[in-house]
């Protein structure tokens, strides 16, 4: 059966395929970074733009009490439209059930590309709890509200073909993304988000994401909480906005980063492209140290 038609049958039909489907083991690490809490979303499974290799590697090398996939996590939109699942998006719905069956608490907040996921909310498959949204509680004792964000989202809210049409521009510009980053891993050079350094660029862009983050801080704080975290607009942040914190998860499309609460409660944005870069480079530093024994020692 079809990614495509699962997704229209129901969540636990996914589950069951990942679960049964042929998928790479975990790779075993010396070290995996543990965790109190870990926020990922906007993974886009389905797509070409998904750095799902990277998304991997990241569950590969960390671990946590808690995880929310805080939406986005497959994109239904583009499943609906063309059939696309390589092994790497079933790897990576592996690897997150199995983190759930091994007693990892998992909140599954579903977005408006996974929107068929929500009418699940309130139920639980495989370890799994799907919520519309939650209350997280931090071990310093905040309460931060964790939604996916599309609500505060004029476009997607009032205007739902228009929304889809910039989805197509913007999985054109992502379809550029993939190739530019495989030419630059041709010449071993790190990952460099195309879409990212565009919207950086466009006034426009820049200014729909800062006015988008105050409005989704000033319903936080309507709401009496101490901070608000959420996904959608792939921009990672975390910063103080009026008399909240104000986080984002980024995604793992342009930026592949994660939020993170260590276990005194401080909270931390993991980029793991710069992460994964710099362990390429300290692996070949040590293997030039090591050719270069012989001949000092000659």
């Amino acid at each position: 059966m079809k990614v495509a038609h699962i997704v229209d049958a129901g969540f636990g039909d996914l589950a069951d395929f990942a679960q049964s489907a042929p998928h790479i083991p975990e790779r075993e690490t010396t070290t995996r970074r543990r965790y109190r809490t870990i926020w990922i979303s906007d993974i886009h499974l389905g797509t070409r733009g998904c750095n799902a290799d990277m998304l991997i590697d990241f569950l590969d090398h960390v671990d946590s009490e808690t995880m929310y996939l805080v939406g986005d996590i497959i994109d239904g939109w583009r499943l609906k439209k063309k059939f696309y699942w390589p092994a790497a998006h079933n790897d990576i719905v592996w690897r997150l059930l199995k983190r759930a069956k091994r007693g990892t608490r998992m909140i599954y907040i579903p977005g408006n590309h996974d929107e068929i996921f929500r009418q699940f909310s309130g139920l639980d498959f495989g370890g799994v709890a799907i919520r519309r949204k939650a209350i997280h509680e931090t071990a310093d004792g905040r309460r931060l509200l964790v939604l996916h964000g599309d609500e505060f989202d004029a476009i997607t809210l009032a205007h739902k073909w228009l929304a889809h049409v910039g989805d197509f521009a913007y999985n054109t510009l992502m379809a550029a993304n993939v190739w530019v980053n495989t030419v630059r891993r041709a010449f071993n050079m790190p990952y460099w988000s195309l879409s990212k350094h565009a919207k950086a660029k466009v006034k426009n862009a820049v200014e729909f994401i800062s006015n988008y983050e105050e409005v989704v801080a000033q319903a936080a704080e309507a709401r009496g909480v101490d901070g608000v975290i959420c996904g959608h607009i792939h921009t990672a942040e975390m910063r103080r906005i009026g008399g909240v914190d104000y986080y984002n998860d980024g995604d793992w499309v342009e930026g592949c980063t994660a939020l993170v609460e260590h276990f005194d409660g401080r909270m931390e944005i993991l980029h793991w492209a710069d992460e994964m870069a710099a362990r390429a480079r300290a692996e070949r530093e040590a293997a030039a140290s090591r050719s270069d024994i012989p001949a000092l020692a000659a």
